[in-house]
């Protein structure tokens, strides 16, 4: 794009662009009447002096054609010009490069004196040295240079530059109080949206209020429906609990057949789908974040699964920082990752990577796979793509990708499957926001 480069340059901070809009405009007006003001000031004043300059010059050289070098230079004490008789005339005219006022008193002087062969306005330090060639031989003047350009130019340059910087200071310190609020805003929805909670009051102007007060309403419906979700399966766990203990009892008591062993593997399922629906109801409020060892999290996991007979294999690197996770929800999201892992394959190796501003849960395994066209109905609550899936190796509901992708949207995270390179089969990135 045309305009790319722009976009990397400006600051993407809400202090930042806020400056910059205030500042950009303040700066540009200054520059461009500051610009036009002093070029014509400056100007004037120097063509006045320089004129005046050239007067008192030309009554000096009639003095030394009329009356000698002696009245001349006499006249030229009294009027604060240096006279000094020169040994020879150089072939330019010397003027600095910042020197802008200089070019009119060059030309100034060159119009109103014929007898200027040069001009040295950087010899010596404020000193105007014009060379002169004459009737009477080859001289040398030397005048101050405020007799021919105004005094303490930058007094205005600096009074406007201190000017501007006040009020950008006085101007930036009331807008940093307006995008305050705005900032706390922002930290509270931030921190929401990782499974927090920070105590938060509405304020500065009405649409940071308005905006403010929307987002406690949000959030605190937010809550009411976990809170309701997480009440009602839990209600409808505890209740369904006791009469499946009273038919697992009252077929303990039965002689035993197939038919009875069958009923009882259907009990011990019921059982165990009533445990993964209140796991799921519980995924948003299972314990608060607290700084927690990610590296040691998945290691406890990789020893778990190697106790059970599996080939699990953790990739992290030797140190890594604490972070503020919810261990017991982020347990549960990788635990069932690798157990899927392992229910559809024969090896599992979970990587870790600790971001700048997130932690990765990378889990891969040898088993068949998902299909890139299912990948997105396969995190959805209640999904079982058995013919992706190996149904054989074992039993679920779909719930484990379906409880990891609530969990990672609790931390401010994301759950992503796509094909192992590696080992290839499925793999599942756990990103956390830290």
């Amino acid at each position: 794009m045309a305009f790319g480069w722009m976009k990397r340059v400006l600051p993407r901070g809400l202090y930042g662009r806020a400056a910059l809009i205030l500042i950009v405009p303040v700066v540009t007006l200054q520059l461009v009447v500051s610009a036009a003001f002093l070029q014509r000031h400056f100007e004037n004043v120097t063509q006045q002096l320089t004129a005046g300059l050239a007067l008192d010059l030309r009554y000096v050289l009639t003095r030394l054609e009329q009356d000698g070098e002696e009245a001349a230079m006499t006249t030229a004490a009294a009027l604060q010009i240096t006279l000094t008789e020169g040994q020879s005339v150089p072939s330019e005219t010397v003027r600095p490069f910042y020197d802008f006022s200089g070019r009119e008193v060059i030309a100034i002087l060159n119009r109103d004196i014929p007898e200027t062969r040069y001009v040295d306005l950087a010899a010596q330090h404020r000193v105007v040295i014009v060379g002169l060639e004459t009737a009477n031989g080859v001289y040398e003047v030397a005048v101050q240079r405020r007799r021919v350009s105004a005094s303490n130019p930058h007094q205005l340059l600096v009074l406007m530059v201190f000017t501007g910087l006040l009020m950008t200071g006085i101007a930036y310190f009331f807008l940093r109080n307006q995008l305050r609020p705005i900032r706390r805003l922002a930290k509270a929805a931030d921190a929401f949206g990782k499974g927090r909670i920070v105590e938060y009051t509405p304020r500065g102007a009405l649409e940071v209020r308005s905006a403010g007060r929307a987002f406690l309403d949000m959030r605190n419906r937010i809550e009411q429906q976990i809170e309701q979700r997480t009440m009602m399966l839990s209600g409808v766990s505890h209740d369904l609990r006791t009469p499946l203990t009273r038919m697992k009892l009252g077929l303990s008591l039965q002689e035993k057949s197939s038919d009875i062993e069958a009923l009882e593997r259907d009990v011990e399922e019921m059982q165990a789908l009533l445990t993964t629906f209140l796991d799921f109801a519980r995924a948003d409020a299972l314990d608060d974040p607290v700084p927690t060892d990610p590296k040691a999290l998945a290691e406890r996991i990789v020893e778990d699964v190697a106790r059970g007979g599996g080939e699990a294999e953790l990739v992290a690197p030797d140190a890594v920082p604490l972070v503020d996770i919810r261990p017991q929800a982020v347990r549960r999201a990788l635990g069932n990752l690798v157990s899927n892992a392992m229910r559809y394959g024969h090896r599992a190796r979970v990587t870790l990577h600790v971001l700048d501003h997130a932690v990765r849960y990378t889990v891969e395994d040898d088993g068949p796979g998902i299909a890139p066209e299912d990948r997105a109905e396969a995190l959805q609550p209640f999904v079982r793509l058995d013919a992706a899936r190996n149904q054989d190796r074992g039993t679920g509901v779909g719930l484990g990708l379906a409880i990891a992708n609530d969990i990672a949207h609790s931390h401010g995270g994301t759950l992503r499957l796509s094909q192992s390179d590696a080992l290839g089969g499925l793999r599942v990135d756990l990103v956390l926001a830290r």
